[in-house]
């Protein structure tokens, strides 16, 4: 098992910045990559960014269109930790952001943290 606990939310004002981190511990050497998601309340979950874990970064780091030039993914390997930085922050990236686990070899996320909020107010 791999546990996960996020850190950094709060509240931002319009074009701010908020940096969110997440730390993994347990089972570490099985996770295949490392996402960010997010549910703003009446809506669904939605992909926001997600980076390949242990390989150098590899492959790229999608995010979602409607964060691309706003936020960035980055991880240190070292520490477990996955950070997602947010710039020019709007209203509506108000939401419940969750980190998550895609295990070795797995197609999707598996592991989730508990989530942290992310308000920003104009």
């Amino acid at each position: 098992q791999v546990r996960l606990v996020e850190s950094g939310g709060g509240l931002a004002q319009v074009g701010g910045s908020l940096t969110l981190s997440c730390t993994a511990s347990g089972y570490t050497w099985r996770i295949g990559a490392m996402g960010w998601f997010r549910q703003a309340p009446g809506r669904e979950r939605e992909f926001v960014a997600a980076i390949r874990w242990g390989t150098g970064g590899r492959g790229g780091t999608p995010l979602a269109d409607s964060v691309k030039g706003r936020f960035t993914i980055s991880k240190d390997d070292a520490k477990n930790m996955v950070t997602l930085q947010m710039y020019s922050l709007k209203p509506e990236d108000t939401a419940v952001y969750y980190c998550a686990i895609k295990p070795l070899g797995a197609s999707d996320y598996t592991s989730w943290g508990q989530g942290t909020q992310v308000t920003v107010s104009s």
